[in-house]
């Protein structure tokens, strides 16, 4: 601008009484427009780059889009195993920030990938068959258990209406461990349940030691109740309306569940097919490559909970790390973990697109 002292100054008040800038901010603003700026921005310098968010990004879609505080514990092991299988290249400047991420960090990069998902249906049914022999357990005795106690619920995927046979899940998980067991069902019925306990137990790890379901009469009844005594194993229940008497599984019902299935209705045999496709491939990714946080103590100030939870693991390093748990069984699972590829999540996603594709 070939322009005066004065005639800057002039320019320089009435752009900032017409804008209501601040006049320092002004005067940025318009030498920015005719010429570049000599010096680096203000603030801190960018550390994460564009290489290092594509492969966050990419890991936290391998991960399920877990939240960054179960993630950021399990990302150098993750990160090895996609870089082993090659779907990952990393140099050794993104790989040490990856590892140095922070959950705060992580969201914030994170932040435009996030979305939201729906809620379902109720279908419970209370059961009052054997209701009174079947004991009750509640949250908080579940402190002196090993590995072995399982909590079970069924997931209904009945859509809109509850009417007519549809699919369901019967959903399994150890309450130390957190090894979870999804099963699909071609029905509600009691038969069907109990084979899907009894596939359950064969694919358990370690032996089954006890179940603990609500009180829907998919569970309280003569069949189960049987079958559990024949095995030796220890069967209650938790106390009706109750939900946080099961909040292990309760909480697996979204994660491994409904944000996989979702809430659409299926009924035929080739999505039952499919869904055992589906199940066969997610038990193992959620069991060896989706760590999970447990809640270790608990303080409270007032009216306010403040939890205290422990470094999140996956279910498989958290049997690895249990006494209990035989070498033998934990030499069979380093086995299956060096064999396995995150390539399962692509199958999953690849058996879910033709799941929707069915008609309904």
């Amino acid at each position: 601008m070939r322009a005066s002292r004065e005639q800057k100054t002039q320019i320089l008040d009435e752009f900032v009484a017409l804008t209501g800038y601040h006049r320092k901010s002004a005067i940025r603003l318009l030498l920015n427009g005719r010429r570049r700026r000599s010096r680096d921005r203000r603030g801190r310098p960018v550390v994460y780059t564009n290489e290092v968010k594509a492969a966050l990004i990419t890991v936290w879609e391998v991960c399920g889009q877990i939240c960054s505080k179960r993630l950021v514990p399990f990302l150098p092991e993750i990160v090895d195993v996609l870089e082993r299988h090659g779907e990952l290249w990393l140099t050794d400047e993104a790989r040490e920030l990856l590892h140095r991420l922070s959950p705060a960090t992580m969201d914030r990069l994170l932040a435009t990938q996030r979305r939201r998902y729906g809620r379902g249906r109720c279908t419970t049914k209370p059961g009052t068959l054997l209701r009174e022999s079947i004991p009750i357990r509640t949250f908080a005795e579940w402190d002196d258990a090993v590995p072995g106690f399982m909590e079970l619920d069924l997931v209904a995927h009945c859509g809109e209406t509850t009417a007519g046979e549809y699919l369901n899940t019967l959903n399994g998980v150890d309450v130390v461990t957190s090894w979870c067991e999804p099963v699909a069902l071609a029905n509600r019925s009691q038969h069907a349940v109990q084979e899907a306990v009894e596939k359950m137990r064969c694919r358990l790890p370690y032996p089954l030691l006890g179940l603990d379901s609500d009180n829907d009469v998919m569970f309280i009844n003569h069949n189960l109740a049987r079958s559990c005594k024949q095995e030796k194993i220890t069967f209650t229940r938790c106390r009706p309306y109750k939900k946080n008497d099961q909040a292990h599984v309760e909480q697996k019902n979204w994660t491994a569940v409904r944000q996989v299935v979702g809430y659409q209705r299926y009924e035929s045999e080739e999505a039952l097919a499919l869904l055992e496709a589906i199940y066969e491939d997610l038990r193992l990714y959620l069991n060896f490559f989706q760590p999970v946080r447990k809640v270790v103590a608990k303080e409270r100030t007032g009216s306010k909970v403040h939890k205290i939870y422990d470094r999140a693991q996956t279910p498989y390093r958290r049997v690895l790390a249990c006494p209990q748990v035989s070498d033998e069984v934990k030499g069979k699972l380093e086995t299956v973990f060096a064999s396995l590829n995150v390539v399962l999540r692509k199958q999953i996603d690849d058996n879910l697109r033709e799941l929707w594709r069915l008609p309904r």
